[in-house]
């Protein structure tokens, strides 16, 4: 599933083709995605010009000046800027063609993303309103964190993953950040100290930051905007890593089952 990485790398790659863009026309191949495409939304785009490229958590926001349009991927899905004669391929399901000469592409073949209009401040929406800190924003830091886990017995990894929490932690970069930490998944989020607090809070920063660097971790479906693939699972510390060497310590990784999720963790490092 693609998570805040390689949103954020997609967020980044389009932003250049579409800012300032107008829309010359919108092709909806499939409507039928996680919610029902607006049935006007041709309407609403064709002949108005784009502005920023916004990212929350792990939804994009594109600026018009009537409103905003909303994109999720979804499971596997993922946005290309291609020219408008580019061979379509099956479960190509929307083309924003903008005044460039390029299309704005989404490609979803579980068809679980989303393409919605906002008119209403994009944080009173129901999918964002209820959303925590941004990891990277100024909102996210150590006093912030250590009040969330005060006489919460969820264990540490699930906590950071939850959404209304801090956003975008999924489980790839959850386990690498308690691994930098040196935090077992298993912990419980009330047990952590202050100084636990703030060091988990920089690791996810490292993390996060590190795997945005290389364009997003490539486990199966995810592609930038160029149709290239991310290259942050090539550097994984600990993740996927069961049995091997801990690349610090050498005792070998372990792998437990948290919320139907994988967990990984060195038992040595780890505590």
């Amino acid at each position: 599933m693609p998570e805040l990485p390689e949103v954020e790398t997609t967020r980044r790659g389009i932003e250049r083709h579409v800012t300032g863009r107008r829309v010359t026309s919108v092709i909806v191949r499939e409507p039928r995605l996680r919610w029902p495409v607006p049935g006007d939304l041709a309407e609403r785009l064709t002949g108005r010009t784009l502005g920023r490229v916004l990212r929350r958590a792990k939804y994009l926001l594109i600026e018009v000046d009537t409103g905003l349009l909303l994109l999720h991927l979804g499971m596997s899905g993922s946005l290309r800027v291609v020219t408008p004669d580019a061979p379509l391929r099956k479960h190509d399901h929307i083309d924003l063609c903008l005044d460039s000469g390029r299309c704005l592409r989404l490609h979803d073949p579980r068809r679980f993303g989303a393409v919605l209009w906002i008119e209403s401040p994009a944080q009173q929406h129901p999918l964002l309103a209820e959303l925590g800190p941004e990891p990277l924003g100024k909102d996210f830091d150590a006093d912030y964190l250590y009040r969330s886990t005060r006489k919460r017995r969820v264990a540490i990894k699930q906590h950071i993953m939850n959404s209304h929490v801090v956003v975008g932690v999924g489980n790839i970069y959850a386990s690498e950040a308690l691994f930098l930490a040196g935090i077992r998944p298993g912990r419980a989020a009330g047990r952590l100290t202050r100084a636990e607090c703030a060091r988990l809070v920089e690791t996810i920063r490292q993390v996060l930051g590190e795997a945005i660097a290389q364009g997003g971790t490539t486990l199966r479906d995810f592609v930038r905007e160029d149709g290239s693939h991310g290259y942050f699972q090539q550097h994984l510390r600990v993740y996927g890593r069961t049995g091997l060497a801990c690349i610090a310590c050498e005792t070998p990784v372990k792998q437990i089952v948290q919320g139907n999720r994988s967990s990984y963790y060195c038992p040595a490092c780890q505590r």
